[in-house]
């Protein structure tokens, strides 16, 4: 007998061949990339529960009707929940996307125990259906990345072995040009949009640094910025004037205690943070309008905990207001259980936010500064743990 469950995946599994086999890419733009993992759930305490590897995917996700996602590809990689949900990218010109493989998960004995791995696949989105082009050794648990603005280089941060891997970029032909040693352990880098700098989250030592960037070559700078308790995440605004944190307070839980969001001021000389925003408990995901008026910092809430006193079903998100350098938090709007990713369509019209448990992704409408659920909700097969949205240049190509 297959049940009403078994009927309803196998119903999107085929839909989802139907849309890879019909897959345009003059069609299919703006496209979403996401990453389920299939390999790690919570108990009732917190506690991972662990799965072998096997079911994990990377979604191609066609937003040209942001209420109404289209999956058009899906790959069997795999993908990890386990450091900041920023772990792919999609090149400016759309044409490329890369996936760290942060994590994998072994047999010791009789049990499951995850461990970190080296994998960065290369997938090239201009096939039909898109496709696996390549796949790179990285550094130890490559985790946050991303592209330049001229998508000739990307940045990886390799959070177990304290270092970043500076790609070299030519379509699909993609390599790793060079090592950049860091201090400690890093989670995330992001370039600012004028392409002369990056920003590298270091999250146990609670800091942001900067890189400098000349050509192909990235220096670490020294300039150290301390952010609030381990920032997790960092976005920079489009005008590269100054850059959000997610400071997660509790090395990637949620604790019942507010955490906050750092702003660094990137025209001073040299850069400092000049502000700290309250948001709430435990902060990951964070993404900034293309239109730099707004963010939105994601919280864990404790959803994934149901015995802590801090415990909340679902988790949600703090909208953030961008006027100049100042920023202020506006509101605070419900999605789903331990949401991850958040990514801006490129009009910033609307907002994803993929939200594990309920392997869902809550749309919300942009009006201005007036941030708003649709109620809508976009399911995907399975628990989607990152997301990363083609870039605004793109869109307008």
């Amino acid at each position: 007998m297959i049940s009403a469950t078994r009927v309803a995946g196998l119903s999107l599994a085929a839909a989802i061949l139907l849309g890879a086999g019909s897959f345009s890419r003059a069609h299919a733009k703006p496209l979403m990339i996401v990453g389920l993992d299939e390999k790690l759930l919570w108990d009732d305490d917190g506690k991972p529960v662990l799965s072998a590897p096997g079911k994990d995917q990377v979604l191609i996700v066609d937003l040209a009707d942001p209420e109404n996602p289209k999956i058009v590809a899906s790959l069997p990689l795999k993908n990890s929940v386990v450091g900041p949900p920023v772990n792919l990218d999609i090149d400016p010109t759309g044409t490329v996307a890369l996936v760290a493989d942060s994590v994998d998960v072994v047999k010791e004995g009789d049990a499951l125990k995850q461990v970190p791995d080296n994998k960065i696949y290369v997938i090239d989105l201009k096939a039909t259906p898109p496709k696996l082009a390549a796949t790179i050794t990285g550094g130890k648990q490559p985790s946050g990345l991303s592209f330049s603005p001229d998508g000739k280089m990307a940045l990886v941060a390799n959070r177990g072995d304290n270092s970043i891997s500076v790609l070299s970029v030519n379509g699909t032909d993609v390599k790793v040009a060079d090592t950049v040693s860091m201090p400690d352990s890093v989670a995330h880098v992001t370039f600012a949009p004028d392409g002369k700098h990056a920003l590298v989250a270091r999250f146990p030592a609670h800091k942001i640094s900067v890189l400098d960037i000349a050509g192909e070559k990235v220096i670490y700078s020294k300039i150290d910025l301390p952010a609030g308790q381990w920032p997790y995440n960092v976005a920079v605004t489009p005008n590269s004037k100054i850059a959000l944190t997610s400071d997660n307070g509790n090395a990637g839980a949620s604790d019942g205690s507010v955490d906050t969001a750092s702003i660094i001021d990137l025209e001073a000389k040299p850069p400092r943070i000049i502000d700290r925003v309250v948001v709430g408990d435990g902060p990951e995901g964070l993404a900034v309008s293309p239109k730099g008026d707004l963010a939105v910092s994601v919280i864990l809430r404790g959803s994934n905990m149901k015995n802590a006193f801090f415990h909340e079903k679902n988790g949600s998100v703090s909208v953030l207001k961008i006027d100049g350098k100042k920023v202020t938090k506006i509101r605070d709007i419900d999605v789903g259980g331990l949401p991850e990713a958040a990514v801006f369509t490129p009009d910033g019209k609307y907002i994803l936010v993929g939200n594990y448990l309920t392997r869902d992704f809550s749309i919300l409408q942009v009006d201005g500064t007036n941030v708003t659920d649709t109620g809508k909700r976009f399911q995907v097969p399975g628990h989607p743990a990152s997301a990363r949205m083609e870039p605004n240049q793109a869109s307008a190509r």
